[in-house]
């Protein structure tokens, strides 16, 4: 059944597929097109058609139609870098953080990651499926379509695998379209600690060929930073995922200047993310390469470290895009219009540049921008409705309102009756 809505103040991000072959970079990532008093059309999963009122097609009976009149419909968020998949929080750490201890600091005592960890591998798939499964719904309401979802904090087989299955549950049962990022390489396990060999080995050796074996991947990634893994290992475990039909995406340049940005263009990485520490090779690299710089801001804000160098990325040629690192440590907060915000108060991007990076552009980088990332005539219906505002700048100015109304994932409304949309 046809869903028509109508006098929509702004539709947001109609790119013509004909010219978008890539990620946005530099002025383009400031083009946004959008179409004012304009109709869209949804039948089945996909958008069917769209244009200005003038052209709005005749027919569709009034009770499938919707008054948008005073809204913006935006392309769903497309973040493409989490963690959603995991036991408990850490807000004992929040309180460490405050009182002065460092990420790293934190990580040498067994907390971060090797918490996490421990707490996963002692709790049933069942129960962690259904709560990755709630918190996957909340960030659907907030306007989020599509998510890459990492493994990381099991760094057992069994624990890595219970992750991936959990992922792929996800898969089936959520109307968010999910990618699957295995991260064995996130850390060294304590019983590790004096046999990295040993562990580099169990990833190439016993994780990957279980893994491929059940498919339960798209991608695998690497903790590229001094105390967690070198430049040299980050290319060698990406061999050895490529082997297994994994593409690479890296955590790189987080914590330090660490090589990771480059370990990632060498190994084909589709893209490589935090940023927060960037020198003039780096970025170099980047701008050369057709890796895409994925830029978390809420991880920095977190974290109290400097915020990613978006101007000057995005000044010197680089494609980035934006996502949220949802995850207990570092980024507990799946809310990407919070990202959009910080993106632009912090880092001087502008509306357009940010809502092009975490829809376009992070479709890209979870190798979606066919499907997902723009409003495209046979694109998937996953779209979401703001409340009445007066312009687009309006979504990052008013960093603390909740302006998403309804969600629509897949052609279908998840979201609670409004009973100011008819």
């Amino acid at each position: 059944m046809p869903t028509l809505f109508q006098h929509i103040k702004c539709l947001v991000g109609t790119h013509n597929p004909a010219t978008i072959k890539a990620p946005l970079r530099s002025a383009a990532l400031a083009s946004l097109p959008c179409i004012e008093n304009a109709w869209l059309l949804l039948e089945g999963n996909s958008i069917a058609g769209f244009g200005p009122m003038s052209s709005m097609p005749s027919g569709i009976p009034q009770s499938q139609c919707i008054n948008a009149a005073g809204r913006f419909i935006l392309p769903a968020w497309c973040d493409s870098h989490t963690h959603l998949v995991f036991a408990e929080p850490r807000e004992t750490e929040f309180i460490d953080k405050i009182r002065g201890l460092s990420y790293a600091e934190i990580a040498a005592r067994g907390g971060g990651i090797l918490s996490s960890a421990r707490k996963l591998n002692a709790l049933g798939e069942d129960a962690l499926y259904q709560l990755a499964a709630e918190r996957l719904s909340k960030a659907a309401l907030m306007g989020t379509g599509a998510m890459e979802i990492k493994s990381g904090y099991g760094l057992t087989v069994e624990g890595e695998l219970k992750m991936l299955r959990v992922i792929r549950r996800l898969q089936k049962n959520s109307p968010v379209s999910i990618k699957s990022t295995f991260l064995g390489a996130h850390a060294i396990p304590a019983e590790y600690r004096d046999q990295r060999e040993d562990y580099i080995r169990l990833i190439e050796e016993s994780m990957l060929p279980q893994i491929a074996a059940e498919n339960l991947a798209d991608y695998i990634d690497v903790f590229c930073e001094t105390g967690f893994f070198t430049p040299e290992e980050t290319v060698r475990i990406c061999a050895a995922g490529k082997r297994y039909g994994l593409k690479p995406k890296i955590h790189a340049n987080q914590l330090q200047v660490s090589g990771g940005v480059q370990a990632g263009i060498q190994s084909g990485a589709v893209s490589v993310d935090h940023l927060e520490s960037m020198d003039e090779a780096a970025i170099s690299a980047l701008a050369n390469s057709a890796t895409i710089g994925t830029l978390l801001p809420t991880a920095a804000f977190f974290l109290r470290m400097p915020f990613q160098p978006a101007r000057l990325l995005i000044d010197n040629g680089c494609a980035i895009a934006l996502a949220t690192d949802f995850n207990p440590g570092s980024s507990p907060s799946f809310n990407m219009n919070l990202v959009i915000a910080m993106a632009c108060i912090q880092m001087r991007m502008l509306p357009e540049e940010a809502i092009n990076a975490a829809t376009i552009n992070g479709a890209f980088a979870m190798e979606l921008q066919h499907e997902l990332g723009s409003i495209g005539i046979g694109k998937m219906a996953n779209i979401f409705l703001t409340k009445p505002i007066p312009s687009l700048a309006y979504l990052p100015y008013s960093f603390g309102e909740q302006l998403v109304e309804q969600v629509w994932l897949r052609g279908k409304c998840i979201s609670e009756p409004s009973g100011a949309i008819k």
